[in-house]
């Protein structure tokens, strides 16, 4: 005789409740197998100092943790957080520069930190466009108030593209472009910096390039290079100057910074000559100018890793809620505020990563990325950040492209990757990879972690 068991409501539902930890705990099992095989043990990575942490938002779970709570240098994945600063205190569109009517031909502006004036970046300058306008402009600067280099950078690269030096009111990416001609000739960018460059020997086949920190003085001994950019040292003389000859007006700098200079007239110069200006108004407001979409400036910051956009982005930030040019003010508001409840607190000291004083975990980042699919959307994130094939990744992940979306980071013995991961079956997976002290090359750090991650992508 056969007997029938029936189960009740508690025990199917302890069943089936026992079945999906049994299943999270086989994932888990089989990620840290994975990592352990493609990651781990690979030459590339046997005597580097990896984190990876592998996070399923819609669960609110971990997947998998190693080292996701210990601190790495992670290169130009600070990108992140710079990002996020933006995109929720810079709103839809950046304020260029703040102005106000000074008189039927004066206008006075105050700069905002926009790297995005005169780059080659944008196709557009509406506020070019709107200061070509007027014939005088007063120039109201002393918002930014730390060096021209972020703090740890690396001193020897200086003279490099990358490492574009900051300012309140930049002007052409702050770099002048040199390209080599001839033996005797050397085409410059902006046009003014000729007048600083000297060719100290005949250029046979191209150029080296001594430049003194302090000056912005350009020599040029015989080398290999046909074209470089250099930055110059954006004080405000020099932005001074850059602005007078590009927009052909005349233009004077006032340092008060908090309201209007009490003067009856304004005075100018051309050359010898000495123009005054009458002062129309008092104590009126400033106008906001706006220049470009936020999202312009953020895709090509994080598509190829623009430090120079990261620095002034998060200069920005700081301008429009605390009034002042600073990284260290911004960046103890943002971590007492937005980013008080990340898992360890980081050690956060510049917008891009070029310095080796930063410190987070991967742990943090997936946080961060959370923060953003929540506030912002992926859809949002989805044009902010490359995906494969694509910008930093352009070499990777080609067999996922439209499936994964990430932040990379790079410096010597330094490889980041941070993002969003769909999985082939529909599932969103945010994660984290950092390695620091690596021994291989990049590219070899960068093919194991491209195995690992897609391996996750096809199996779960």
């Amino acid at each position: 005789m056969e007997k029938s068991f029936k189960l009740s409501g508690i025990q199917l539902l302890f069943i089936n409740c026992s079945l999906l930890i049994l299943q999270a705990c086989s994932v888990s099992k089989q990620i840290a197998q994975s990592a352990k095989v493609d990651v781990l043990n690979t030459k590339a990575l046997e005597t580097a100092h990896v984190g990876i942490s592998i996070f399923d938002p819609a669960a609110n779970k971990y997947l998998y943790n190693y080292q996701g709570d210990k601190y790495f240098v992670p290169a130009s994945n600070i990108k992140l957080p710079t990002s996020y600063a933006a995109m929720k205190y810079l709103g839809d569109s950046l304020v260029g520069l703040r102005y106000k009517i000074i008189s039927d031909s004066l206008i006075k502006i105050k700069p905002t930190g926009d790297p995005s004036f005169l780059s080659s970046d944008f196709k557009t300058h509406p506020a070019y466009t709107f200061l070509k306008k007027h014939k005088y402009i007063l120039f109201s600067g002393g918002l930014f108030s730390e060096d021209f280099l972020g703090s740890g950078w690396t001193w020897n690269d200086y003279k490099e593209y990358y490492a574009a030096q900051r300012s309140d009111f930049p002007i052409y990416g702050n770099v002048v472009k040199f390209k080599w001609e001839s033996e005797d000739s050397i085409s410059t960018l902006p046009l003014i910096f000729a007048q600083s460059s000297s060719l100290m020997e005949t250029l046979k086949t191209g150029f080296d390039i001594v430049k003194p920190w302090e000056d912005n003085k350009f020599l040029f001994l015989n080398g290999s290079t046909k074209y470089k950019e250099v930055p110059f040292r954006p004080d405000n003389l020099t932005i001074r100057s850059l602005l007078q000859d590009t927009l052909k007006i005349f233009v004077s700098t006032d340092f008060d910074v908090e309201g209007d200079v009490q003067s009856i007239e304004y005075t100018f110069f051309n050359g010898s000559q000495s123009i005054k200006v009458p002062n129309k108004t008092v104590n009126t407001p400033f106008i906001e100018f706006h220049s470009q979409p936020t999202d312009s400036l953020l895709k090509p910051m994080m598509h190829n890793s623009d430090n120079f956009f990261a620095e002034q982005s998060l200069l920005m930030v700081s301008n429009e809620m605390l009034g002042v040019m600073n990284n260290e003010k911004i960046i103890d508001t943002l971590l007492k505020t937005d980013f008080k409840d990340l898992p360890q607190k980081p050690r956060w000291v510049d917008g891009s990563g070029l310095s080796r004083y930063n410190l987070f975990t991967p742990q943090d980042f997936v946080a961060i990325l959370n923060k953003m699919k929540n506030e912002f959307g992926m859809e949002r994130i989805k044009v902010i950040l490359p995906t494969g094939g694509e910008g930093t990744i352009s070499n990777y992940y080609k067999a996922d492209s439209g499936y994964i979306y990430g932040k990379t980071g790079t410096l010597s013995g330094v490889v980041a990757f941070s993002g969003f991961l769909y999985t082939k079956k529909g599932k969103l997976l945010i994660f984290s990879t950092l390695v620091n002290n690596h021994q291989a090359t990049a590219t070899e750090v960068r093919k194991a972690m491209e195995k690992f991650l897609e391996g996750i992508r096809n199996k779960y």
